[in-house]
């Protein structure tokens, strides 16, 4: 059995159970107002599905290598904990690559060039006004919603009020997100680059009646009350690290190798101590907390508790990192790789592909044309870089794949895996003037730098229910009567969910830690 010794007391204020992004932003706070604070981490570092790596050996390349843009992390969390922390805008939005009449052409959407670029592809201005009514709109949203996110949760009519819009209310909380993309824009690539936003980590249909999509679609415009997602300078590693050096500044201390395995919450009465049952290499411990965050999938807390399950997640996604010794060239020779790359490269997403490719997942089998998505961190940020690297020339990519369910991979995982990603990559080369295979860097072996991460592997990896990115399906934010004040309540007093499973949990934000944060400050 593990000695007692190794921690500081038998009894903690409180013990977050998972060193995720989450779990450090809770730590942190509930250190910084003198709790005292353990964290319980399973692997050997902290982070979870927040971390760069060097995946290829012998190469010096740093890379987000899960979780890989920022834009639900409010400034308020920064700033509240003191994080040596930033992010860079891009400069391009996103570009989509498309083949009409027989020529190669795009949609460049960012920078001076984008009223241009939709002209082009379209014929006339009326997409683009269409398209700055619509994000007009999402933005106006995104400034009234964003801040309530750190709020205690807002009844559905108050968060209604709040937005003050009834337009903007029925085509994002009423009707599948679908109707409003119809009804705004006509170009098939226009309407599938705004319904991929509603698809990222979303198994969907764009009419799909649950109005999962809505949330989701809602979830990626609203962030930092702008919609924008940027950088992290230094990988998304470099943001676990800030958060975990300022939650044991305050005092917090933090194992890694120590597993959680069961909670008992004694009594219902609050402020009765729970024992939190854990497991290392040398056997199993017990500690005593005031509080428990658990900072994990609701899968997870209700096994820890002996409990139900809720029913199970899915994921959809198909995650890729590659180092390239150069960008590949366009057939689109309007466009410069590097503007192209920038953004978020759009590849068989227009609106009837995408259509497609649900159905066929929806059916059982892997989409025939797989849409994805791909963006290069070290244009933006070469930090994540070794020096002789940068100055050869070479840069990351990172691509996610829409519509893969998790049940598609069951019988065959690797070779499933291994067709989905010949058959996303042939995608991406009907766009280039060369193979991305002839621009992959080689690890110190002679392989090629690339790395292919379906649902089941992100489950194995991470504990991701069903590889599900946010643990659940994104839930609207606000209150039902059912969700406590802040959303991560349960039902024992002394237990809150501090994971991407909470309300108003799912990406990289800090939202869960922080609103978890508060419910046992009492807030």
């Amino acid at each position: 059995m593990p000695a007692a010794e190794a921690f500081s007391r038998a009894v903690y204020d409180a013990v977050i159970v998972g060193g995720g992004h989450n779990g450090l932003v809770a730590a942190a706070y509930l250190a910084r107002a003198g709790r005292s604070v353990l964290v319980l981490e399973r692997l050997g570092n902290t982070g979870g599905a927040a971390v760069s790596t060097r995946p290829f050996a012998g190469v010096d390349a740093r890379l987000s290598r899960y979780s890989y843009l920022v834009s639900l992390l409010p400034d308020k969390i920064v700033s509240d904990l003191g994080l040596r922390f930033a992010v860079r805008k891009r400069t391009v939005s996103s570009y989509t690559p498309v083949v009409r009449e027989g020529r190669a052409t795009g949609l460049l959407v960012g920078g001076d060039r984008t009223r241009e670029s939709f002209a082009a592809l379209t014929g006339s201005d009326r997409e683009y006004e269409s398209w700055e009514a619509f994000y007009a709109r999402t933005r106006q949203v995104a400034e009234r919603v964003f801040p309530t996110l750190t709020e205690p949760l807002p009844t559905r009519e108050g968060l209604r009020e709040r937005i003050g819009d009834e337009t903007a209310w029925r085509m994002l909380f009423e009707e599948p997100i679908g109707a409003a993309v119809e009804e705004h824009f006509t170009d098939d690539l226009v309407r599938g680059v705004v319904l991929t936003d509603a698809l990222i980590g979303t198994f969907a249909d764009a009419h799909d009646p649950s109005l999962v999509q809505n949330r989701c679609f809602l979830y990626h415009v609203i962030g930092g009350g702008t919609g924008d997602w940027d950088v992290p300078v230094g990988g998304m590693g470099a943001l676990t690290d800030a958060l975990a050096d300022a939650a044991r500044a305050a005092g917090a201390e933090i194992v890694t190798g120590h597993e959680a395995i069961r909670i008992h919450t004694g009594t219902d009465t609050d402020g009765e101590p729970a024992d939190v049952v854990f497991r290392t290499e040398e056997g199993e411990g017990t500690v005593a907390a005031r509080k428990v965050l658990v900072n994990a999938s609701p899968q997870a807390l209700s096994a820890l508790l002996g409990e139900e399950p809720p029913a199970p997640a899915e994921g959809a996604q198909l995650k890729v990192n590659m180092l390239l010794r150069r960008l590949p060239r366009l057939r689109d020779q309007a466009v410069d790789p590097r503007q192209a790359f920038a953004g978020t490269f759009h590849i068989a997403e227009g609106y009837g592909q995408l259509a497609a490719a649900y159905a066929e997942a929806a059916a059982g089998r892997l989409p025939e044309v797989p849409p994805s998505e791909i963006y290069c961190h070290s244009l933006t940020d070469p930090s994540i870089l070794g020096p002789e690297l940068v100055a050869q020339g070479y840069q990351t990519l990172t691509l996610f794949g829409l519509h893969t369910p998790a049940r598609l991979f069951t019988e065959a995982p690797d070779a499933t895996r291994d067709a989905l990603l010949k058959a996303t990559l042939a995608e991406l080369d009907a766009h280039l003037e060369e193979p991305i295979a002839d621009c992959l860097a080689l690890d110190e072996a002679g392989r090629p730098c690339i790395e292919a991460k379906t649902p089941l592997d992100l489950e194995h990896d991470l504990r991701l229910p069903g590889g599900h990115i946010f643990h659940r399906d994104l839930a609207f934010p606000y209150g039902d009567g059912s969700t406590g004040r802040w959303g991560v309540e349960t039902a024992y007093p002394n237990v809150l969910l501090c994971g991407a499973g909470a309300v108003r949990g799912g990406g990289v934000s800090g939202i869960p830690g922080h609103n978890a944060a508060m419910a046992a400050l009492g807030g």
